[in-house]
């Protein structure tokens, strides 16, 4: 089980979190993405294990710390970024009027309630607190969301970011006032964002919960050339994408490497091969388990290798919760 939950938390976590409502709606060049769909979890039956799960061990918390029930106000939740601007992220529903007073008690703490307008909506700068001073430390240098016992920091968008309210049921985070002018301009999405031409690889489904997927090459690529990646997997791909979505009456995980050469992508379906088998003759793990893991589906072709597996919910929200 406990081969299984790294499984599945490396599935589920492994892309950086770091697409609105669909796909079409990453643009092209983004280095990297990530889409939740909350209101589509509920809706299938196969996704209100997994939603339940959702709730307990992340909404429960901010309700109690902040008064914000997010399993009512939340229906998407989009991240992406494009390279050399930094992350946008896109929070979608019925946001109410009392999470919006806090959002701007929030902003009234750690940013600047001086707002500014384009395409006629108001938008703000939040900060890390020390970068108007010149007296940072160095440390904890991220623009940071606090209320009562909730701290929420966002690592990626360094020393400030910029927010707005004033989308109908979005709120919208971006790195700079560049982007966010840009989303007000488009109603939430990046001006000629849809295309994927050459670009970053996603992967889709009907009945999508969960998509990412990062641009390896970009996201990887250090000063001198090389590959700054750790991972030699990554150091060999050039594209990475993963979802998750509801099929019948279990959880269809997906997920596809992009490799530098055809020779890359049967090698690595050789290893992933082989780490099944060998992990499926341990005395120590349940049928269960077993059989997932020998339903999981290898497939090299080309310079592309697609990994799936189709898993109970009421296994996967388990193996999480061991």
């Amino acid at each position: 089980m406990r081969t299984l939950k790294i499984l599945i938390i490396g599935l589920l976590l492994a892309i950086p979190g770091l697409a609105t409502a669909d796909a079409s709606d990453i643009p092209g060049a983004a280095t990297w993405y990530l889409h939740i769909d909350l209101k589509k979890m509920q809706s299938e039956e196969a996704g209100k294990i997994l939603y339940d799960w959702v709730e307990g061990e992340v909404f429960e918390d901010v309700r109690e710390d902040a008064g914000i029930d997010l399993g009512k106000e939340l229906d998407r939740v989009t991240g992406y970024s494009l390279d050399g601007q930094g992350p946008v992220f896109l929070f979608e529903g019925n946001i109410s009027q009392e999470s919006k007073d806090m959002a701007m008690t929030l902003i009234a703490a750690q940013g600047d309630l001086k707002a500014k307008k384009s395409s006629g909506k108001a938008y703000y700068r939040l900060t890390d607190g020390n970068s108007t001073d010149g007296n940072s430390d160095g440390e904890d240098d991220a623009p940071s969301i606090k209320g009562g016992d909730l701290e929420i920091q966002i690592e990626a968008l360094e020393d400030e970011s910029w927010i707005s309210l004033d989308l109908k049921n979005r709120v919208v985070v971006t790195a700079t006032e560049g982007q966010m002018k840009d989303m007000l301009a488009n109603g939430g999405k990046i001006a000629g964002g849809g295309g994927h031409n050459s670009a970053i690889l996603v992967l889709t489904a009907e009945k999508a919960l969960l998509q990412a997927g990062i641009n390896s090459v970009a996201l990887g690529e250090s000063d001198d050339g090389d590959s700054s990646w750790d991972s030699n997997i990554l150091r060999n791909t050039e594209q990475v994408a993963f979802l998750v979505a509801a099929a019948a009456n279990k959880l269809a995980f997906e997920a596809e490497l992009i490799t530098t050469e055809p020779e890359m992508a049967e090698s690595l379906a050789s290893v992933v091969r082989g780490l099944i088998s060998l992990v499926a003759f341990n005395d120590e793990m349940d049928d269960e388990a077993i059989n997932v893991l020998r339903g999981t589906k290898v497939e090299a072709k080309g310079n592309s290798l697609k990994i799936s597996v189709a898993i109970d919910p009421g296994l996967v929200v388990a193996t999480l919760g061991d």
